[in-house]
């Protein structure tokens, strides 16, 4: 393995903060990826560029990937092209069977760009038996070669089989398949083919087959062969002009960078006009300084803009002159690179960080918006909320991503029969959307309250209105429970519509409240909602609250309710007169991508009831009299 290579390889694993672990390192890694393949730069530069936006934005490298990752990682709607890929390589010809493959192809072509001898890698195509039917190459090193002379990336989206027909049935044929269905890597030859004697190594990497061929008939060429491959892995060439004798000579690399026929031979240099015409306009004053540099006896290292065949490329030139005695130059040598793709990478990069920066400012009107519009519709109370024979605390986390508004809700209120009302409730999805329809069934329990105190029948309506709602907007979802405590009675009449079951902690115990039936709101037309009765009684807390709570994508729900009753428990039993406002506190939601909104409820003494009608009453004399 050369050390290119090396170097290419350990650039698809760039450093992270020290202790971020391997999901971080992954999370950097793929970040680097899908940059490279949108702006189609080297993997180094995208790096590079990840490091520099954290460092000038003051967030950590993680938290940038992240955001790199959220914002590329989307396919095309037109196409299904993961936006990562480099689509360039293989114009017209990126099939279905390469599309699977997009996010990988990107990545393994910039390591092969690097790799010695002939490589490639293979996308595998299966008949209705499952047996391997054909190869489709989908990256491909620059030596890789097929017998009508197509060469590298000439190679992507081509088939084995049409190019290759004598494979498909023999034992090698037979080896890619056992590669491919056990990942156990095979070593074949040597073996002749066509034109010389090799060897073949495949291995699986990912869902598709890497191949590695090694002629065994080739005699290096010694110095002269490493110093052209040397040219080729850096893409430059070098050239010499002996000002005496006018002789002029140019590398095997210098003839392909300028796309120019060797049995021409090399352009005149003396030839003013010519050289202009290719350069660009706006770079001739370049060329001049860089003349007038090398006429000083200073070495030159410049890089201009040519045309070459129609097509315009970015040029390194590196270049100094042996002299004679007074300074006069004899013989003029350089070193030319072609440095296109690193300036265009370049380019493409500043213009993903700027729709990265316009999605993220998008992305922050939205997030202040339906932040905003949440803070109007659901103000929190800064203390406990005191209602007959009741005090209430209301605690509400915000999803982890700062895009994430969601529709989260609760209500606590006094009703005209001197009963309470207490209510939380979700709505799927996030954002101005969700906070809206959150606004909406809010503000129809206060208004359904008026007419009906029955929970079963407020979540009813309710379920009527979201039914509505989920006409305009069919993919919302919504879920409540709904309790009326009556302080007459010390109990609690509940219903709830697809919703987690409240937890009663009694006597320093906490366990879920048997739930009665009812589906979610805007499933089910007129679906009924079937109601509970718990005595609640001093002493007692309950907690309502949303799935965020509880529920968390990579683990199941009891697991989430288990850690919740422990900790209300411990907190219950080592303080059990303590505020609600620091019982809640302890808690923490379980999934830190959606909100959580957590209500708890705790009857008040006699005593405390009538400080509070004390308190009222004076309040509305010292009014009148006033």
């Amino acid at each position: 393995m050369t050390q290119a290579y090396a170097a290419a390889v350990e650039s698809l694993r760039p450093s992270v903060p020290t202790g971020t672990g391997e999901a971080a390192r992954l999370t950097v890694e793929r970040a680097v990826g899908l940059l490279a393949g949108r702006a189609r730069c080297r993997l180094a530069d995208a790096h590079r560029h990840l490091l520099r936006m954290a460092a000038e934005e003051d967030r950590g490298l993680v938290e940038v990937a992240t955001g790199v990752i959220r914002m590329l990682d989307v396919a095309d709607p037109d196409t299904g092209v993961v936006l990562g890929l480099d689509t360039d390589r293989v114009p017209g010809r990126l099939g279905a069977p390469l599309r699977r493959f997009a996010p990988w192809i990107g990545m393994v072509q910039r390591v092969l760009d690097v790799a010695p001898g002939m490589a490639s890698y293979l996308s595998a195509e299966r008949g209705p038996d499952g047996r391997l039917s054909d190869l489709i190459w989908a990256a491909a090193s620059p030596d890789a070669v097929a017998p009508n002379g197509l060469r590298g990336a000439q190679l992507i989206g081509l088939r084995m089989a049409e190019h290759f027909p004598e494979v498909p049935g023999t034992d090698r044929w037979l080896a890619y398949e056992h590669v491919l269905d056990t990942g156990v890597p095979a070593a074949l030859g040597p073996f002749p083919h066509r034109d010389g004697t090799y060897s073949v190594r495949a291995h699986r990497l990912g869902e598709g087959l890497l191949i590695n061929w090694t002629r065994h008939d080739e005699h290096p060429g010694g110095i002269a062969e490493r110093l052209a491959g040397t040219e080729r892995l850096g893409n430059l060439g070098w050239g010499e002009w002996d000002l005496i004798s006018g002789e002029i000579y140019w590398s095997d690399q210098l003839y392909r960078i300028f796309e120019r026929d060797p049995r021409q031979g090399p352009p005149d240099p003396a030839d003013e006009a010519g050289l202009e015409e290719a350069l660009l306009e706006a770079d001739r004053p370049l060329r001049a300084a860089a003349k007038a540099q090398l006429d000083r006896g200073d070495r030159v290292d410049v890089i201009t803009r040519v045309r070459v065949n129609g097509r315009v490329k970015h040029l390194r030139t590196v270049a100094d002159a042996t002299r004679d005695a007074d300074g006069r130059p004899l013989r003029v040598y350089g070193i030319v690179q072609d440095v296109t793709e690193q300036e265009t990478g370049a380019k493409r990069l500043a213009e993903v960080e700027r729709q990265l920066v316009e999605q993220r400012r998008s992305l922050a009107a939205e997030h202040e918006l339906a932040g905003r519009l949440q803070r109007i519709i659901l103000p929190l109370p800064e203390g406990p909320i005191v209602l007959p024979g009741l005090k209430v605390a209301v605690r509400y986390l915000p999803a982890g991503q700062e895009s994430l508004v969601g529709g989260d809700w609760y209500h606590a209120a006094e009703l005209r029969d001197g009963s309470v009302l207490l209510a939380v409730g979700d709505v799927a999805g996030h954002g101005t959307q969700a906070a809206t329809a959150m606004a909406q069934l809010r503000h129809a329990l206060r208004a359904l309250a008026v007419t009906t105190s029955d929970p079963g029948q407020l979540l009813f309506h309710l379920n009527r209105l979201t039914c509505e709602l989920e006409r305009e907007s069919p993919e919302m979802a919504a879920t409540a429970v709904v309790a009326r405590f009556d302080p007459a009675r010390h109990e609690i009449v509940w219903a709830q519509a697809g919703h987690p079951p409240p937890l009663l902690a009694r006597g320093g115990r906490t366990a879920p409240l048997e739930r009665p039936a009812g589906p979610m709101l805007g499933v089910v037309d007129d679906a009924t909602y079937q109601t509970a009765r718990v005595d609640f009684r001093v002493g007692d807390v309950l907690l309502l609250y949303t799935d965020g709570l509880v529920e968390h994508r990579r683990r199941g729900p009891d697991d989430g309710l288990a850690s919740v009753i422990a900790t209300v428990d411990e907190a219950v039993r080592a303080s059990p007169d303590q505020p609600l406002g620091q019982l809640i506190s302890r808690l923490r939601r379980t999934n830190p991508d959606d909100d959580t909104c957590i209500l708890a409820a705790r009857p008040m003494t006699g005593q405390t009831q009538d400080l509070r009608r004390y308190l009222s009453g004076a309040a509305k004399m010292s009014h009148l009299r006033r």
